[in-house]
């Protein structure tokens, strides 16, 4: 069939940028008869643009504080009936059905009004219900019906009916039905997930870990990346609807150029790590691994303490401090010459931005605080998707045990739960030896526990006799169990005098009897953190 003309448009819209304008120039240009609602045809109206309101083409009055106004089939008959269906036509004539050849709908700012922290009631009077409606109509309809949601393609639309004698094309009723489609999707998992939540507050349903046997995941573009993995990947950052306002996703970049989607995720396990402390904490990532890591009373003694785990290895590498960065710190990261590719913290002093600036290149992001962990996290596989839970679980030190005979020291259970949470970052099978509050030695993604063991005293003591200090009294953190003693005694074979690891190896009589030879302290904190 051809491309009908348009004779009668529905207006409709929340949002009313530019609506008067365009109805203007659909009566104007086009003689269009405009169909309107409410507040929509006050608008049309008060810009002197001729307008039938929607109870005169229904005949029945908006009712129900405006619940109930193009719920009717004199509307949704002149959407669905088809042009070509002889049947449908005297079907339509019989009940003076008149067609509607445009609908202009956007939906109620359902969104925004949660967002906004209104109350229940009040979010309920705005889930959307004609509007969707009709614009489901017309989407179905659309070898006959122009559906238009957005005021940013009235231009294009306007333009695309002078070129055609008032009619819009095949080609682009289709994309507009689809992103009709998209958008009424995207607007019911918005409204599901909300009502989810209000619900299992209530107590009104079980709140579920996992998401439902089928659900729907809805990611709104943050951003588009440099590119992927590698220069001839596309890529882009889409963040999810119940993201905390200091997450990693919200982060405002002061400075630099775009991120790549390698920087996003290792600025991703940079924050994390550092994340788990109170203190003053700096660390300094690569490739996914914390090359240097530390807590200090200050944060510029941080990162100098983080910098001298691994200098070689924190060359373009990721910056991430849980504390304000001050313009000490960043003096001392010049100094150092160190080149960085991201910094990430909860904000910056004015002098550590002047001199941030300085580096066109560097990317500064500042998340405006620490909130606490979401809830999922999602990787993708061929064909599918994994959802686990966050690895966040309650660490309390009283709530772990000592199986070997030399208890730990106050002194030595404070670096092994330093030790311990940046263990969690690091890639398995991990091994991070530490010493006072340093992360001087990690061995990272080994196929076999002692060889991360041997690569992380390796480093250590690479580290120890840089920074001018023995090598003794290490700590080490281990995020799973020793299947064997082989790994302890490597450990010991370097100085470790402590340990720190889940335990619940078959062999863990053996691994204690071997930490009791050596005269080390080991503790069991019940729980596995692997990072593949």
């Amino acid at each position: 069939m051809e491309n009908p003309q348009v004779k009668r448009a529905l207006v409709s819209v929340t949002d009313k940028t530019g609506i008067a304008e365009f109805a203007r120039a659909l009566h104007e240009e086009f003689g269009v008869e405009i169909v309107s609602t409410g507040g929509t045809a006050k608008v049309i109206e008060e810009a002197g643009v001729p307008v039938r309101p929607i109870d005169d083409l229904t005949g029945f009055p908006e009712m129900m504080d405006g619940r109930v106004k193009t719920l009717h089939p004199l509307v949704h008959g002149g959407l669905l009936a088809k042009r070509d269906n002889a049947t449908h036509m005297a079907q339509a004539a019989e009940h003076g059905i008149g067609m509607i050849d445009m609908v202009v709908v956007n939906l109620y700012a359902f969104e925004k009004t949660v967002e906004s922290g209104a109350e229940f009631g009040q979010c309920i009077e705005n889930i959307d219900i004609g509007g969707p409606s009709m614009l489901r109509s017309a989407s179905k309809n659309f070898e006959s019906v122009a559906v238009v949601t957005r005021p940013e393609t009235y231009g294009s639309i306007l333009d695309e009916m002078r070129a055609n004698g008032g009619a819009t094309t095949y080609e682009t009723r289709a994309k507009l039905a689809l992103d009709v489609f998209e958008t009424t999707s995207r607007y019911d998992g918005a409204i599901a997930s909300w009502l989810c939540g209000q619900l299992e507050e209530r107590g009104t349903v079980e709140s579920s870990v996992l998401p439902a046997d089928d659900f729907m995941l809805r990611l709104v573009k943050q951003q588009d990346l440099r590119y992927g993995e590698n220069p001839h990947q596309a890529a882009a950052f889409y963040r999810l609807p119940d993201a905390a306002p200091h997450a990693l996703v919200n982060a405002k970049q002061l400075n630099g150029k775009p991120l790549s989607y390698n920087n996003l995720l290792d600025t991703d396990a940079c924050w994390t790590i550092a994340c788990e402390f109170t203190e003053p904490a700096v660390v300094i990532l690569k490739h996914q691994n914390p090359c240097g890591s530390a807590t200090a009373a200050d944060v510029a003694t941080a990162y100098d303490r983080a910098f001298a785990c691994d200098p070689k290895s924190a060359f373009g590498g990721i910056i991430a401090a849980n504390v304000e960065v001050t313009r000490e710190m960043i003096e001392h990261m010049y100094a150092n010459k160190q080149f960085v590719e991201v910094i990430v913290a909860p904000s910056f002093e004015e002098g550590a931005l002047e001199l941030l600036s300085q580096k066109q290149n560097l990317r500064v992001l500042a998340t405006g605080g620490i909130d606490g962990a979401g809830k999922l996290e999602y990787r993708s596989v061929d064909g599918g998707l994994l959802v686990q839970q966050l690895d966040r679980v309650s660490e309390l030190s009283s709530e772990f045990t000592v199986p070997t005979k030399r208890q730990p020291t106050p002194e030595e259970l404070d670096e092994l739960m330093f030790a311990w949470k940046v263990c969690k970052g690091v890639k398995s099978n991990a091994i991070l030896v530490s010493k006072d509050h340093a992360g001087i030695g990690m061995g990272p993604g080994q196929p076999n526990r002692v060889d991360s063991a041997k690569l992380a005293c390796e480093r250590a003591h690479e580290a120890c006799e840089r920074m001018g200090v023995t090598a003794e009294g290490l700590m080490a953190a281990s995020d799973a169990f020793f299947p064997f003693r082989d790994g302890v005694d490597m450990l010991a074979g370097y100085g470790v005098t402590a340990i720190i690891q889940p335990g619940g190896s078959v062999r863990d009589e053996e691994v204690i009897q071997a930490c009791d030879e050596h005269g080390i302290a080991m503790v069991f904190t019940g729980h596995r953190h692997f990072r593949h």
